[in-house]
C-alpha cells in the first residue's frame, strides 16, 4: 500500500463493571416479565424442595412418639407429592428461564452487529480483525453459553440456598449459626477466586484475540510470506502467541485447582458441626430429633445448589469477561463528531493545514493545503510512505485531522452522516473483499435495486469481460464451492460497485494495483469515460495516471511539495520530472555547475 505507514493493532476497550451492571440491568428490564416469572417459578420450586426434610424430621418424631403406621404413610405420601410438586415447578422455570435466555442472547448478538457494522473503518484497522472476530464468535458464544444454562441453573441454586439456610434458622437459629460458620471456608476461598478470576479471564481473552489476529494475518498474507521466506519467522511469531494464551489458561487452571479443593472439604464441616451441637441440645432436651435430623438434611442438601453455583462460578467468570468485552465494543470511537445538520453547497474538497498523526505518534502530514475543484481530475504521486493514502483517507472522511480541517462544500467531511457521505465521496483501495453469493448479490450491494441491464453495463465499463464466459452468468455463485475469481477479477467486481454507487468524487488509492499494466489503462480510461464529469483523486504509482489527471499534487515527507499540470511540473524539471524520466527509463536531467 501506499503512503505512511499504517498504525499497530490497539485491541477494542474492555467494559468496567459498572457499566456491565448498568448493560445486564437494561437486558433484564426488555424482557422483565419474563425474569420475573423465572424468580417466582424458582422460589416456589425451592419452597417445595424444603417440606421433604422436615416431614422427614416429623415422621421420625411420630415414630419416637409411638404414632399409628397410617400417619406415617400420610407424611410420606406428602413428601413424595411435594417432591413431584418441585420437578414440575424446576422444570418449568429452567423451560421459561431457557426462553429468557435465548430472547437475551438474541438481542446481544443483534446489538453487536449493530455496533460492529457502524464501527468506522479506521477504528476496525487498528483493532484488527482478530479482535473483532473474537468477540462476535467465541465471547458471544460464552454469553450465549451462561445465559441459556449456566444463568438459571445459577438462579435456581441461589434461590434454593438461601430458603435452606432460612429454614435451618427457624428450626434453631443455633443450628444456622452452626452452619453458616462452617461454610465460612467456602466464602474465603470464593472470595479469593473472585478477586483474580475476572483479570485472569480478561488476559485470557486477550491473549485468544492476539492468537487470532496472528493466525488470520499469517493466512491473509501466506503468499507474501512465503514469497519473502519469512515462514519461520511468522511461525515464531504464531508460537508466541500460542504460549501467551497457554500461560494465561494455565492461571485460570491453577485458580479453580485451588478452589474446588476447598470447597468439598468444606461440605462436611456444617453437617458435622450441626449433628454435634444438636445431638448436645437433643441430649438436654432443647431439641428434638427429628428437627436435629432435619437441620443435618437440610445443610446436606445445601452442597447441591452450592455445587451448581460453584461449578458454574467459572463458566460466570469467563462469560462476565466475554460480557465485558461484548459491552466494550459500544465504548468504541465513533465515527468523529455527530453528524453536520449543515449540507455542503457544492463538492468543492478543501484541506486546509492539515496536520495528522497515527495513535500519537510523529506526524505523517504536515501543514498540507490542498483545493480539489468538482469534476476535476487530481493526481497525487510520490515516494512510499510519503503521506498520500493518509491523505486519500482523511479526504474521504475515514480519518480525523489533528490539526487542520477538511471539508466537502464547507462542510467537515468527517462530520456529515455517513450514507450522506457516501453519496457523495468513495474511496477505493487496492484492498477488496469478495461476499459469498452471485455476482449479482456482489455488485448490487452498491445499488440493491439496479436491473441486470444496469449490472452488466457497470461491469462492461470496468472491463470485466470473464463474466461473460461464465454458463450461469450473474448467478454465477462465488467462493467455497463455486467459481473463485483472481485479485484482479476482485478488484473489477469492486470497480463496478463504484460504478453503480455514483459518487461525485471518487478516491482511487492504487486501485487497479492488482490488474496488469494493459488491463490497468483500459479500465482506467473506461472509469473516466463513465465517470466524466466528476471529481476523481488518484493516488498511483503508474504515473501514466498522472499524464492524463488535469493535475499532479506530488507528496514528500508528508507535505505538498509540488503541484501543477504534468506538462508544468516536468518543464519545472523537479522531483516529479525527475520520476517521469525513472518512469520512462531516462537518465537524470544534467545539473549545470
Amino acid at each position: 500500500m501506499s503512503g505512511a505507514s499504517q498504525p499497530s493493532t490497539a485491541f477494542l476497550p474492555i467494559a468496567e463493571p459498572a457499566q456491565m451492571r448498568r448493560a445486564a440491568l437494561r437486558l433484564i428490564r426488555l424482557d422483565g416479565r419474563a425474569f420475573t416469572a423465572m424468580i417466582f417459578l424458582n422460589a416456589l420450586a425451592a419452597g417445595a424442595g424444603l417440606v421433604g426434610p422436615w416431614l422427614l424430621g416429623r415422621i421420625i418424631d411420630q415414630v419416637k412418639a409411638g404414632a399409628e403406621v397410617g400417619t406415617v404413610d400420610r407424611l410420606a405420601l406428602a413428601i413424595l407429592l411435594f417432591g413431584l410438586a418441585q420437578l414440575l415447578l424446576a422444570r418449568y422455570a429452567s423451560y421459561v428461564g431457557h426462553r429468557f435466555g435465548e430472547r437475551t442472547l438474541a438481542r446481544v448478538r443483534e446489538q453487536y452487529t449493530e455496533r460492529a457494522l457502524a464501527l468506522p473503518a479506521s477504528v476496525i484497522e487498528r483493532a484488527g480483525t482478530g479482535d473483532l472476530t473474537t468477540r462476535g464468535t467465541t465471547d458471544v458464544a460464552a454469553v450465549g453459553a451462561t445465559l441459556r444454562d449456566s444463568g438459571p441453573d445459577v438462579l435456581i441454586a441461589g434461590v434454593q440456598a438461601l430458603f435452606i439456610l432460612g429454614t435451618v434458622f427457624t428450626l434453631d437459629p443455633l443450628l444456622g449459626a452452626c452452619g453458616v460458620l462452617g461454610l465460612l471456608g467456602i466464602w474465603f476461598a470464593v472470595r479469593w477466586y473472585l478477586h483474580r478470576a475476572l483479570p485472569a479471564y480478561l488476559a485470557e481473552g486477550a491473549a485468544n484475540s492476539a492468537l487470532a489476529e496472528q493466525l488470520a494475518a499469517t493466512t491473509a498474507g501466506a503468499r507474501t510470506v512465503e514469497a519473502l521466506g519469512l515462514q519461520q519467522r511468522r511461525v515464531e511469531a504464531c508460537q508466541e502467541a500460542v504460549e501467551r494464551c497457554r500461560r494465561a489458561r494455565t492461571r485460570t487452571l491453577f485458580l479453580r485447582s485451588v478452589l474446588f479443593p476447598v470447597v468439598d472439604v468444606s461440605y462436611v464441616i456444617p453437617v458435622a458441626g450441626v449433628l454435634l451441637v444438636g445431638g448436645v441440645l437433643h441430649e438436654h432436651g432443647g431439641m428434638s430429633l427429628g428437627a436435629v435430623i432435619a437441620s443435618a438434611l437440610y445443610l446436606r442438601q445445601l452442597s447441591q445448589p452450592l455445587d451448581v453455583i460453584l461449578q458454574r462460578v467459572e463458566q460466570l467468570q469467563s462469560s462476565g469477561a466475554s460480557f465485558a468485552r461484548i459491552e466494550g465494543l459500544g465504548l468504541a470511537p465513533q465515527a468523529g463528531p455527530a453528524a453536520s445538520p449543515l449540507i455542503p453547497r457544492d463538492d468543492r474538497l478543501d484541506v486546509s493545514n492539515v496536520c495528522y498523526a497515527y495513535d500519537g505518534a510523529d506526524d505523517v502530514l504536515r501543514d498540507v493545503d490542498l483545493t480539489v475543484r468538482p469534476g476535476e481530475r487530481l493526481a497525487i504521486v510520490g515516494p512510499s510512505g510519503a503521506g498520500k493514502t493518509t491523505l486519500g483517507r482523511l479526504l474521504a472522511g475515514i480519518d480525523t485531522p489533528r490539526t487542520g480541517s477538511v471539508t466537502v462544500g464547507g462542510v467537515p467531511v468527517a462530520g456529515l452522516d455517513p450514507d450522506q457521505l457516501r453519496q457523495r465521496i468513495v474511496l477505493v483501495t487496492q484492498e477488496h473483499h469478495v461476499f459469498l453469493g452471485t455476482i449479482r448479490d456482489n455488485v448490487q450491494i452498491a445499488a440493491p435495486s439496479a436491473a441486470d441491464a444496469e449490472l452488466c453495463a457497470a461491469l462492461a465499463a470496468v472491463g470485466a469481460d470473464w463474466i461473460d464466459d461464465l454458463p450461469d452468468g450473474l448467478d454465477t455463485e462465488l467462493g467455497q464451492g463455486g467459481y473463485r475469481p483472481d485479485g484482479a477479477q476482485a478488484q473489477q467486481l469492486a470497480l463496478a460497485r463504484v460504478v453503480l454507487a455514483d459518487p461525485h468524487t471518487l478516491i482511487l488509492d492504487e486501485a487497479t494495483a492488482l490488474l496488469d499494466p494493459g488491463t490497468a489503462r483500459h479500465t482506467e480510461r473506461a472509469l473516466a469515460a463513465v465517470l466524466s464529469g466528476r471529481t476523481v483523486v488518484a493516488i498511483a504509482h503508474r504515473l501514466q495516471t498522472a499524464h492524463d489527471a488535469d493535475r499532479v499534487a506530488v507528496m514528500q515527507d508528508g507535505r505538498i511539495t509540488e503541484l501543477g499540470s504534468h506538462d508544468d511540473l516536468v518543464t519545472a524539471d523537479r522531483a516529479y520530472a525527475a520520476l517521469w524520466r525513472s518512469w520512462h527509463g531516462e537518465p537524470p536531467a544534467a545539473t549545470s555547475r
